[in-house]
């Protein structure tokens, strides 16, 4: 169990005048042996922190560090990410058991080596059997899982979780959320699940981290941010969750913005992320 820490982590693209910035001094931690949810509508800049934490962007400041150490850049990576789309990380031309062979850690010796993708595949709930099966063989429910195992070959001390149930069919959804809860649980995994959905951060994190337009607006424990959320941000994204079943978001006010609905991040007379909402607070 290790914990991970984002210090005053800030990632733009492009240049001059038109350039983005998709996460703004963003400081966030999440600690040892718990499931911290990172929300936010698309756009918020929560999967470029994702990527910057496991290198696939580099912030242009702050630190992204492993029990106060900087993430090593080479060797076995400890974190482990695992995408919304699971095609992305699944060469369709590998069978099951050799993507997942692929990131077990090279000094594991040879005679051990399948048995330890058996019982991987196990572990994440799928027949041994598809080992030998290719991707398109699979459901979009099991290919997310592959994706976990695969993940979890390497090993990790953190897992990065981003999006992994927005793709699946709601009848999945409910199966793959119980099997975090139980990874989590079972190898003690430091784990930041990222969403769009509230309703599944408050299932599986014990605290929720809500970000606006690339910064971070709302900090707290799960049933203290969606019971009783401080900022309007926070608020509309709670009034968002349907009721029960067919309902659906209410109707934004007259001539204001939705919560998905951004200020223009490159737009110098717009210099607020969260101004759109701040006449909402008490």
């Amino acid at each position: 169990m290790s914990r991970l820490d984002f210090d005053q982590v800030s990632v733009r693209f492009g240049a001059g005048r038109h350039a983005l910035t998709a996460v703004d001094r963003v400081s966030l931690t999440v600690p040892s042996g718990q499931i911290v949810g990172l929300v936010g509508e698309s756009g918020s800049g929560k999967s470029t922190l994702a990527r910057a934490a496991v290198g696939l962007v580099k912030p242009q400041s702050g630190r992204v560090l492993l029990d106060g150490r900087a993430v090593p850049t080479s060797g076995r990576r400890p974190l482990q990410m695992v995408f919304q789309d699971p095609n992305s990380s699944l060469d369709p031309r590998m069978t099951v058991g050799e993507s997942v062979r692929e990131l077990l850690p090279p000094d594991l010796p040879s005679g051990q080596r399948w048995p330890e993708v058996r019982r991987l595949l196990e572990l994440v709930h799928l027949d041994p059997a598809r080992a030998r099966a290719y991707p398109a063989q699979l459901s979009g429910g099991q290919r997310q899982r592959v994706a976990l195992a695969r993940a979890l070959a390497g090993r990790p001390q953190v897992v990065i979780a981003d999006e992994i149930t927005s793709s699946l069919d709601v009848s999945i959804q409910g199966a793959v959320l119980n099997l975090v809860r139980e990874l989590q649980v079972e190898l003690g995994l430091s784990i930041l699940f990222i969403s769009h959905n509230l309703a599944v951060v408050r299932y599986v994190a014990s605290s929720v981290a809500v970000m606006y337009q690339g910064r971070l607006v709302e900090v707290g424990p799960s049933a203290t941010v969606l019971t009783e959320p401080d900022h309007p941000y926070t608020r509309r994204l709670v009034a968002a969750i349907p009721a029960g079943p067919g309902s659906g978001p209410p109707a934004p006010a007259a001539g204001a913005r939705s919560a998905g609905e951004r200020s223009d991040p490159v737009d110098p007379s717009d210099p607020c992320p969260v101004h759109p909402l701040a006449k909402e607070s008490p």
